[in-house]
């Protein structure tokens, strides 16, 4: 006659045993955390070193604007003969420290009758069309006395966009920085 098989030796109850026993054994479970845990965290130090990078582009692009409008405003620019649009970029980008494409700065330098009527577009970009500009390059650079409105746009390319986090303020992903200065120049003779 033959005995039935125990409870214990059944081969559920093995494998019961074995799963209990990999449960409770705790090698391993760090490499489980952090393979848990790397993803959101190099998420996080990705989007803030991002944040950081285009904080910095922006400063420098706001600093070298500002720099190279002095010219403009002191009279400097229109003494020269030959001072046009391609000679204000490069004026621009020997202040950028190499951070920019400076082919693609978007760089509109024009006369305004005061400054109340120093208006800028909601959005210098095509809303249906974000690769195309609302806006024409232009440099005027006015006389002494006269008001002048520098604007200057950049599309930053962004390359945390997914998840909950999307820097990139454009609907092609690009982050559009801008600077803006209206003065009066001096009151220089041309």
């Amino acid at each position: 006659m033959r005995r039935a098989a125990s409870p214990s030796r059944s081969p559920l109850a093995g494998l019961a045993r074995q799963f209990g026993a990999l449960w409770r054994d705790e090698r391993g479970a760090t490499a489980i955390e952090l393979a848990i845990l790397a993803v959101p965290f190099f998420a996080l130090i990705g989007a803030i070193l991002e944040t950081a990078l285009v904080f910095l582009a922006s400063q420098t692009l706001d600093s070298g604007v500002q720099d190279a409008s002095r010219y403009i405003r002191t009279g400097q620019v229109q003494a020269i003969t030959n001072y046009n649009l391609e000679s204000f970029r490069a004026a621009i980008c020997g202040r950028l420290f190499g951070l920019f494409n400076c082919n693609n700065l978007m760089i509109v330098v024009k006369p305004v009758t005061s400054f109340a009527t120093a208006t800028i577009p909601a959005t210098p970009l095509d809303p249906t069309d974000p690769t195309k500009w609302t806006i024409s390059p232009s440099f005027l650079p006015g006389t002494g006395s006269s008001v002048i409105m520098v604007q200057v746009y950049y599309k930053w390319p962004t390359f945390m966009n997914f998840g909950g986090f999307r820097l990139g303020s454009t609907a092609d992903g690009t982050y559009l920085m801008s600077t803006v200065r209206v003065f009066k120049n001096e009151p220089f003779t041309s």
